[in-house]
């Protein structure tokens, strides 16, 4: 048996790397979208046993949503990516190209045992550069084809040791063909087919037999003639073993899906849900289109589904003429190959073998698939179809008359598939690239002309998406999703009656109210969206919130399990004010989820409605404990800490601050409570850096500019909050407590009784009814020593503000100063005064404070706005530097009463 050496290696990788160089370059496209870029089990974040518990797209195994393919090797791999490259698409595209040289070089290996050396390295090379495994190998979600592949080899090449020089059964071998299957099956389903290649390689290829010797053999065995031969034997027992550990294989597959198939929309497999005999003649049909793809794959598609073949609805469809030629000329094969004990027969079968058990679960002919024909699934196939192709070869070569024409032939083949596989690889650069690409091969698909249309909106390209997805709705008229499509765009185009239009189309479509029946089993559950996107839709019209829930109770009542709808709904009662209702809706959800941070973090936000913060506050850490880095439940958490006043709770408001600002070092808002923390502490110099960089992120925050103002002016720096306030006044001139400061400033402590009313006048004509500003101008007239303007402007400020005890009493000051002054004909002689300035400690963000809402895996097909909640009780802390400012208030005052009394 001869080995492969170092330069067959060298000449197959070199030839992988030509070909699929230039997918490097491409991104994540399509279904990668869902297994790498949404997929939360490839995170460090996420525990690793979640690989084993989810399905390939992240879903867990349990949810009937779930598509059940489980393939927990292949998410690991993707998981490693993600630890080395994140997602660097490059490195992900470069672990596949890897992949592919290594099952070229095994499949060379086992192409050793049925051909001779030159007809196995012409059909390694053909499986090298085949066009039909671009998507394999360029689309990044082919990995589990790759890795299948590998371990589904490596096990026939164990078994095939597994027969002794004396005929003898070696087991070790054996039980290492059954840890590779198991793994083989762990990387993709169709890897438990090479137990039925092991049991063809044990019967015709190591013990010999041909169909018709296996019958004899049979029949004399049932007659009794004869016993068993040890060599029948032994053949039993080893194929015994692989049958029952194939069938524990599938007893653990079955209890991991949880005995459930995955539910499939006829626009998935059209014929899967057709009747007899449509369903069975299409189903026959596609087995030569697969085969025309292997011959000739000149016209490639990413996806076959819906309308790209049509059914065949009669047997006197021409297509029958394919189905039947096919089946002749693989009788032909299967004859010759199971007759004969010769070479050629050997070499047959086996290629049979591994174009026809690997395609099995794929082939709908057993069960329903979630497509009609996928150009991946061929992978192995393949390489049955390359060993046949080498072995015709070696046959036309033998005849001297034909050996040139035969590697002219070969060399062609190969240059053809090369060029192709190369140009197909750019068709994988981008969604648009792909699909674009799918559409000059098949424009009878909607689903294609939807996925262009995502391309397009991907890129916010909205109108010229829109005209896709109206086209999708022409070629499928009854396609719910593409009716959704519509509707979403016409709503990023604003053109809100339209998309309702549309919605209610799709609407239309969904199934009707029958009694007794178990919606989940008939409607997919991406349709269910449709409720869900015309409720958030007509909700932004507040006279319709009854009847967008109705729409989300719609939803519930046909699908129980419907996390999204109770998500959704919990959203609408809190902003109905239905709080309890709300809470129900969130609790509700997490019975379905209790995994999802977003949950808990929603129903903190119920509880801060119901002014309940310590229920809040649990929330936001059960949200906490499930993903420590969850922004918004790290932001109000801390906010929340922050306000209630206690100072044993701040430094853990700190620290999560710190972790958010982390996550969001742009955000101007995580510095700014950091900074407001900091003042609370008496912490003036980190008070005073966390403001500036907040300022530093967003010119002009009104509230940062204001409480570095004030941290200077308390801390006795008031000539360097001048500068902050004139900035502060620039970018809001309106800003009356700015104002206030500013002038307090000007004439307590540089004397410029000039600047200071003029701040005071500016406030008065935004607010002539202003107590303070007027109050304050009026002082500012004592000390421009005109006594009988500020009489006449605190009788004025008297009237504003009737009951201000402190305003009838200087009132009362001037009057008698006045009294005074005429009867002793002294000039007028005053001093400073200064006014209480309004604390803007408790301003905080409002346009990131606390949204409410789902994370990107659960609101990306949905139309959900958000709103924004906080708590606006007044917090034991607002108390406390209410009580502060009224002492001040009160010390002021008697200031100014001494000045104003003074002589």
């Amino acid at each position: 048996m001869a080995v492969v050496s170092w330069k067959e290696i060298l000449l197959l990788s070199g030839l992988v790397v030509g070909c699929y160089w230039n997918s490097l370059s491409c991104g994540f496209v399509f279904d990668d979208v869902s297994a790498i870029l949404d997929n939360k089990d490839l995170r460090p974040s996420t525990p690793i046993h979640n690989l084993f518990l989810n399905d390939f797209w992240g879903t867990p195994m349990a949810e009937e949503r779930s598509h059940k393919s489980y393939r927990p090797l292949t998410v690991l791999t993707f998981r490693l990516n993600y630890l080395f490259s994140e997602l660097s698409a490059a490195s992900y595209h470069l672990l596949n190209v890897i992949l592919h040289a290594v099952v070229c070089v095994l499949f060379l290996r086992v192409c050793r045992l049925f051909l001779d050396k030159t007809s196995s390295l012409v059909a390694a090379l053909l499986f090298a550069v085949h066009p039909i495994h671009t998507e394999a190998v360029t689309g990044v979600v082919g990995r589990a084809e790759l890795l299948s592949s590998i371990f589904l080899l490596a096990a026939f090449l164990a078994y095939t040791k597994s027969t002794g020089p004396d005929h003898s059964i070696v087991w070790p071998p054996i039980a290492l063909t059954v840890v590779l299957v198991a793994a083989a099956t762990l990387c993709k389903e169709q890897g438990i087919t090479v137990v039925g290649v092991c049991c063809v390689y044990e019967i015709f290829i190591a013990q010999g037999f041909t169909l018709p010797m296996l019958v004899d053999t049979i029949w004399q065995v049932l007659q009794g003639k004869d016993g068993f031969p040890y060599a029948v034997l032994q053949t039993l027992l080893k194929l015994i073993v692989l049958v029952i550990s194939t069938l524990l294989l599938v007893i653990i597959r079955v209890q991991v899906i949880q005995s459930q198939l995955p539910v499939f929309t006829r626009f998935d497999n059209p014929a899967a849900v057709s009747t007899t005999p449509t369903r069975q003649l299409t189903f026959n049909y596609l087995l030569p289109v697969n085969a025309w793809l292997l011959l000739n794959p000149s016209e490639l598609c990413c996806d076959w589904t819906m309308g790209t073949i049509p059914l065949v609805e009669s047997l006197v469809d021409l297509r029958n003429l394919a189905t039947l030629v096919f089946y002749i000329f693989l009788g032909l094969l299967a004859y010759h190959s199971l007759r004969y004990r010769h070479g050629s027969a050997k070499t047959v079968i086996m290629a049979l073998s591994l174009i026809v058990l690997p395609f099995i679960p794929a082939s709908n002919l057993f069960f329903p698939v979630g497509f009609v024909v996928a150009e991946r699934v061929l992978y192995v196939p393949s390489m049955g179809f390359c060993v046949l192709v080498a072995h015709g070869f070696k046959m036309i070569s033998h005849k001297g008359q034909l050996k040139k024409i035969s590697w002219l032939m070969i060399g062609l083949l190969l240059t053809t598939y090369t060029v192709k596989t190369f140009h197909r690889n750019w068709d994988w650069e981008s969604e648009y690239t792909l699909f674009t690409s799918a559409l000059k091969v098949n424009k009878n698909n909607a689903k294609l002309w939807n996925n262009v249309g995502h391309a397009l909106e991907n890129q916010n390209n909205y109108a010229k998406a829109l005209r896709y997805f109206l086209q999708a709705t022409r070629v499928q008229p009854d396609d719910i999703g593409a009716h959704m499509n519509v509707g979403r765009t016409y709503k990023n185009l604003n053109k809100s009656k339209e998309a309702e239009e549309a919605y209610l189309v799709a609407k239309s479509l969904m199934p009707q109210v029958i009694p007794g029946k178990k919606y989940a089993t008939r409607v997919a559950p991406n349709h269910l969206n449709v409720y869900i996107n015309l409720a958030n839709l007509i909700r932004a019209n507040d006279s319709r919130l009854e009847e967008a829930d109705q729409l989300y109770r719609q939803a519930i009542s046909m699908r129980p399990d419907f996390k999204q709808a109770y998500i959704s709904r919990g959203e609408l009662l809190l902003k109905m004010n239905k709080l309890t209702e709300a809470r129900d809706a969130y609790l509700r959800a997490l019975e379905l989820d209790r995994t999802n941070a977003d949950l808990w973090y929603n129903l903190a936000i119920v509880y801060i409605e119901m002014k309940d913060p310590s229920e809040a506050l649990k929330n936001f850490n059960h949200a906490l404990e499930l993903n420590p880095r969850h922004k918004l439940a790290l932001f109000n958490s801390a906010l929340l800490m922050q306000e209630s006043g206690e100072p044993k709770f701040w430094p853990e408001a700190n620290r999560r601050f710190l972790t958010y600002v982390e996550e969001e070092p742009d955000d101007a808002n995580g510095y700014f409570n950091l900074g407001m923390l900091a003042m609370d502490a008496n912490e003036n110099a980190a008070a005073e850096r966390w403001m500036r960089k907040a300022i530093g992120l967003q010119a002009g925050f009104r509230s940062a500019l204001f409480n570095l103002a004030l941290l200077y002016s308390q801390s006795k720096r008031e000539v360097d909050a001048l500068p902050v306030l004139d900035e502060l006044l620039h970018h809001h001139p309106e800003h009356i407590k700015g104002l206030i400061l500013k002038g307090d400033i000007l004439m307590n402590h540089k004397k410029d009784t000039r600047g200071a009313k003029a701040c005071f006048e500016r406030i008065l004509r935004m607010d002539p009814t202003n107590v303070q500003g007027k109050h304050n101008l009026c002082v500012v007239y004592f000390e421009e020593r005109d006594l009988p303007r500020a009489e006449r402007c605190l009788e004025e400020t008297l009237d504003l503000a009737p009951n201000e005890e402190y305003v009838r009493r200087h009132l009362s000051i001037v009057r008698s100063k006045m009294a005074a002054m005429s009867a002793a004909g002294r000039p007028l002689s005053s001093e400073g005064t200064e006014e209480e300035v309004g604390d803007e400690k408790n301003e905080r963000k409002s346009s990131t404070e606390s949204v409410r809402g789902v994370g990107v895996d659960q609101s990306k097909s949905l139309d959900n706005s958000q709103s924004d909640k906080r708590t606006k009780g007044k917090s034991t802390k607002d108390i406390k530097d209410i009580e502060k400012k009224r002492a001040a208030a009160l010390k002021r005052l008697e200031e100014i009463e001494r000045i104003l009394s003074g002589d």
